[in-house]
């Protein structure tokens, strides 16, 4: 009888996965093809979500005979390869013809082992602590390796028992996730409320002592210079050069002091970067990027990269956090010359209006909406927390199950 690291109650037993499923299978190689041809070919990246869409599952070209070979049913489950290692998933229900790619490993069970609770086991503590040091140490999996997983195993009807146990406090966690992402979204539609309440539309009219103007009337728009290229000019760095990607890294914000690199002077000689100063307010101008909200305020002067452009702003006029907070509500879409290779010109973004009152009336809304951004944040941060509870609360139900305590 195989041992196992704690006591089982009684009727159970430890069990190689070798023993109680079929010889493990290597999956079929061949082309992803977008075309509906053939038969839907399942692929690593098309199960480490947890679920499998099959609408996005692309085609391959496969013959009769070879296709019986590597056709999913009902009960399979997959083992990723390589990447993802411990990603698992068990075939539930199969809504077309479909075989599986050569980065997978199909295990098939045999009577004495309820599919979904293997499935389960796989994904508990225990099991995943058995894929570390494989994928910790080669960066894959084999066959062999997967029939000496280590599982508990009671009997079949204590099997169905406890997978329905599970999946009855499971669905209590989905539901409490469910509220959850509410609850950000909730958050996310009081920050665009507060937004939508202070800055007018353009062309709209304003308040006694507001005006409409121009972005380049009160500040000057600049961008950066081409990132240097080579170790040399990172070795030793002493400089802050902020990218396209440290924006995203750090969200919305503020105070952007944190970095991925830093120059040295020799870069900044050689490539004559283009320094921003403390509290110039950032945004991407070229890429995809230019479609997502990402926004920086500089804690520090740093250079920036080309596809950066930089606004420094007259202070007699306005704000930074009035300019920075407005910013957020323009869709630069609007401003592009050529979605297919987006990109703005300063000349547009000079040009881009923008809702002026005296500086007293702007200093108070920004009083008022970083009140709010203080709120969304705590919400956020909330949320995020009890995210990390209910996975814990998962695992912890996992374990439970499988030491026979459930």
């Amino acid at each position: 009888m195989t041992e196992g690291p704690y006591k089982l109650p009684e009727g159970w037993r430890w069990v190689r996965l070798g023993e109680v499923a079929e010889k493990p299978q290597y999956g079929y190689t061949s082309s992803a093809l977008s075309e509906p041809v053939g038969s839907k070919f399942l692929r690593i990246t098309d199960i480490t979500s947890g679920a499998i869409d099959w609408d996005s599952v692309p085609y391959c070209k496969i013959d009769s005979e070879t296709f019986k070979k590597y056709q999913l049913k009902s009960g399979d489950l997959l083992f990723a390869r390589s990447g993802s290692i411990g990603a698992t998933i068990l075939i539930r229900e199969i809504p077309c013809k479909a075989v599986f790619a050569s980065y997978l490993i199909r295990v098939r069970l045999r009577s004495e082992a309820f599919p979904e609770f293997v499935s389960l086991n796989l994904k508990a503590p225990f099991c995943q602590k058995q894929f570390i040091p494989l994928g910790a140490a080669q960066k894959n999996i084999n066959a062999k390796a997967i029939q000496q997983i280590l599982i508990p195993l009671p009997p079949l009807s204590e099997q169905r028992r406890i997978v329905a146990r599970i999946e009855e406090l499971m669905s209590r966690i989905r539901e409490a996730r469910r509220l959850r992402e509410e609850a950000r979204q909730d958050a996310e539609r009081l920050w665009q409320s507060a937004l939508a309440e202070v800055f007018p539309r353009p062309g709209a009219e304003l308040p006694p002592g507001w005006r409409w103007v121009r972005l380049g009337e009160i500040a000057k728009i600049f961008s950066g210079s081409p990132a240097p290229q080579g170790w040399e000019y990172f070795n030793k760095g002493t400089f802050p050069f902020v990218r396209v990607q440290d924006l995203g890294r750090h969200g919305i914000t503020t105070d952007l002091k944190e970095t991925a690199d830093k120059v040295n002077g020799r870069a900044v000689r050689e490539f004559r970067l283009v320094k921003a100063s403390k509290g110039a307010i950032l945004f991407p101008k070229s890429g995809a990027a230019i479609l997502t909200n990402s926004r920086a305020i500089l804690g520090t002067d740093a250079y920036i990269v080309s596809h950066l452009a930089g606004i420094n702003h007259n202070l007699d006029f306005a704000e930074s956090l009035w300019i920075f907070h407005w910013l957020c509500t323009v869709d630069m879409s609007e401003y592009v010359d050529n979605p297919a290779y987006p990109s703005l010109r300063l000349s547009k973004v000079r040009e881009i209006p923008l809702p002026l009152p005296p500086l007293d009336e702007q200093r108070r809304i920004v009083a008022y909406l970083e009140a709010v951004q203080h709120k969304v944040k705590a919400l956020k941060e909330a949320q995020a927390a009890t995210d990390a509870e209910l996975k814990s609360l998962e695992q912890a139900i996992l374990d439970k199950a499988f030491r026979g305590e459930l």
